[in-house]
């Protein structure tokens, strides 16, 4: 005879087989799609890329004068200030450049004095001859007068007239000499105006400024790279970069997006950032611009699409990050890779 087994002495946790079977296989789809919605609703209002690097403001330092290297006053990485001397150029051409245009210049002031005091005499020479003349003519009246009367010979009153125009061009010659003298001394102007006097200054000037770009200085605060290219006694060329500064402060992320996430993103739009090298301390900054051309644009051998074989590949466009102030001890070597994601709502 079959016992009857009452319903509620069934303990409801415990399953027949096939019913926890159906849960699992309807939880799992359940679990999948509300992990899917929640990323989805996660990623809205924001874009990411991991094609992100660290850069930072770099100053190629080069010599505005030729000469040889006398002093190396920084190491590989070392730390520099604004104005902080880094490397003398061997001082002593300069110096005698500059001494020469001293005495240059002292030789144009003695010049144009005596041109000024030249002036004095060409105007007495004008002077004399103009007494000349007029003595000249004088003469030439009274032998005339004396001819009309008998009592003069007409080779002497020849001799007058001779006499009289031979002193007025005296006279004019004297008065040319004497505008030249002025024009030459610059009369009008004082002796440190003279056009002598600032051509020779500013040969002085040109010297003064060689000896002091002998001295190799900071341009901005930073960390100095490449030293090992310079020695003492090398030559360096005006112009050729030898060093290279690293501007402290400068540090930017540029993350090359995607063309496809440009559509909602400008800037000031806030960011993330998360370097490679230290994931767990995250930076922040801001959208400062965006690109005014893909990457390829710029590259060396940008694309050609004229065939009619070609790939359309999504273009990347560089987006640059300003950060916030960056924790205190965080290195932001130039070219560390990061991730960043921009929030575009």
């Amino acid at each position: 005879m079959n016992a009857r087994v009452d319903p509620a002495a069934i303990d409801p946790k415990v399953l027949p087989p096939r019913w926890r079977t159906r849960a699992l296989m309807l939880s799992v789809p359940l679990l999948v799609a509300a992990a899917g919605l929640w990323l989805w609703l996660a990623g809205q209002g924001k874009v990411s890329t991991d094609n992100a690097y660290v850069r930072v403001d770099k100053v190629a330092i080069s010599s505005d004068v030729s000469g040889r290297v006398a002093e190396v006053l920084v190491a590989e990485n070392m730390p520099v200030k604004r104005g902080q001397l880094l490397i003398r150029i061997a001082p002593l051409p300069f110096q005698i450049a500059l001494n020469e245009a001293e005495a240059q210049l002292a030789s144009a002031r003695l010049q144009v004095r005596q041109l000024k005091s030249g002036t004095g005499g060409s105007a007495a020479d004008v002077a004399g001859k103009r007494e000349a003349l007029t003595l000249a003519q004088a003469e030439l009246a009274r032998q005339r007068q004396l001819l009309e009367r008998g009592f003069a010979t007409r080779a002497r009153l020849q001799q007058a007239e001779y006499d009289a125009a031979n002193a007025r061009a005296e006279l004019n010659r004297a008065l040319a000499d004497d505008a030249s003298a002025r024009q030459a001394a610059g009369s009008s102007i004082d002796v440190e105006s003279h056009p002598l006097v600032l051509a020779a200054k500013a040969t002085r000037d040109r010297a003064a400024l060689d000896l002091a770009r002998s001295e190799i200085r900071a341009p901005a605060n930073g960390i100095v790279t490449q030293t090992s290219r310079l020695q003492r006694g090398q030559a360096m060329i005006q112009g050729v970069a030898t060093v290279s500064l690293m501007v402290t402060d400068s540090a930017y992320v540029e993350a090359n997006f995607k063309e496809t996430d440009l559509e909602d993103m400008a800037v000031g739009q806030r960011a993330e950032v998360r370097l490679d090298a230290f994931p767990n301390r995250p930076l922040t900054g801001k959208v400062e611009s965006i690109g005014v051309g893909t990457g390829s644009e710029f590259s060396v051998l940008p694309a050609q699409n004229a065939t009619g074989n070609w790939v359309k590949v999504v273009q990347r466009v560089p987006v640059r990050i300003k950060l916030d102030t960056p924790p205190r001890g965080l290195p932001l070597i130039a070219g560390l890779s990061a991730d960043v994601t921009v929030t575009t709502r």
